[in-house]
């Protein structure tokens, strides 16, 4: 395994990590992903290391990921969920934290509905801080995965087509994806109602075209964005018919394309909504290569931002 370093010791967001941050990590995700497709899928790297993962929102695919990452690389896992916690008694997010660092825990991977939790917790806490999703602000690790996941498809990601369809207003995976395939030299466009694209969205080096045939034809890659209804206060649109008639992909619409195109989703899917089945689970569908490329590329993050601390025998 490498011996280079991150250029910083946590994981906030897209932002703060260089081209050369991005290219390392995606680097060392291919060789983990190597590791797990032998019968013996388990490295010693963090065996000494402790890491807690705590999440304050809802998640399936991240959590298990994450944990996965860890116990594959050796760690040993505290898994903290705020249901059930202290935090329901009126805890704050810093005392939790601090309570657990008390356990000499080493690392911290934290989901939390508030933008800007992680960065709180990187300037308030000694342990290392990796960002699995705040608010409507940033999911660096899903923006790494697609990056990795387009890489591994395509065979390169600069001047690779990406559309982002969908709710991008509320989305942290557009945010984090726009920085993250912009930086590696990516063109990006993105697409939905209009109320669901952010003003001066295209100060980020970004198209905004509200046709959906038109972003199809255009792409080499269609990124489906799922519509965040539990993060919206208003009423973006008529109706989720309404929605899927405009702005839905549908296995019909992929196959009367100028070209063929790969399909990637975050997840959840909304099946019928923003993606039918018949396009989800069809041949132009990378979604569960995104899911398990989300384990190497999580192992990658934690093994480079663990080196921080001491340098690993392999």
């Amino acid at each position: 395994m490498t011996d280079q370093k991150l250029s910083s010791r946590h994981l906030i967001g897209i932002r703060d990590l260089s081209i050369s941050d991005i290219q390392l990590i995606l680097d060392t995700s291919k060789q983990f992903k190597e590791v797990l497709q032998r019968p013996i899928k388990k490295v010693p790297s963090l065996r000494d290391i402790t890491i807690a993962n705590l999440f304050f929102e809802n998640s399936t695919r991240t959590r298990m990921s994450f944990e996965l990452a860890e116990k594959r690389l050796s760690a040993d896992v505290i898994n903290f969920s705020s249901s059930g916690s202290s935090v329901s008694k009126g805890e704050t997010l810093l005392d939790t934290v601090q309570n657990i660092l008390a356990m000499k825990v080493d690392m911290i991977v934290v989901r939390h509905s508030s933008v800007g939790a992680a960065r709180f917790l990187a300037n308030k806490v000694p342990a290392h801080i990796i960002n699995a999703g705040d608010g409507t602000h940033e999911h660096p690790t899903q923006a790494l995965l697609d990056s990795f996941s387009i890489l591994e498809t395509i065979g390169k990601i600069k001047n690779v087509k990406v559309a982002l369809i969908g709710d991008i207003l509320h989305s942290r995976v557009a945010l984090s994806n726009i920085l993250c395939l912009t930086k590696l030299g990516a063109k990006i466009k993105v697409c939905g109602p209009p109320t669901l694209i952010p003003k001066f969205i295209q100060e980020l080096g970004v198209e905004v075209d509200f046709n959906l045939q038109s972003v199809l034809n255009w792409c080499d890659v269609a990124n489906v964005l799922r519509i965040q209804t539990e993060r919206m206060e208003l009423q973006y649109f008529p109706s989720a018919r309404e929605y899927s008639q405009f702005f839905g992909v549908a296995k019909s619409i992929l196959d009367n394309l100028n070209h063929k195109i790969i399909l990637m989703h975050p997840g959840p899917i909304n099946r019928g909504v923003e993606l039918n089945t018949d396009a989800a689970d069809s041949e132009y569908s990378i979604i569960l290569d995104q899911v398990e490329n989300g384990v190497a590329v999580r192992m990658a993050v934690l093994f480079l931002l663990a080196s921080h601390r001491v340098q690993f025998n392999q």
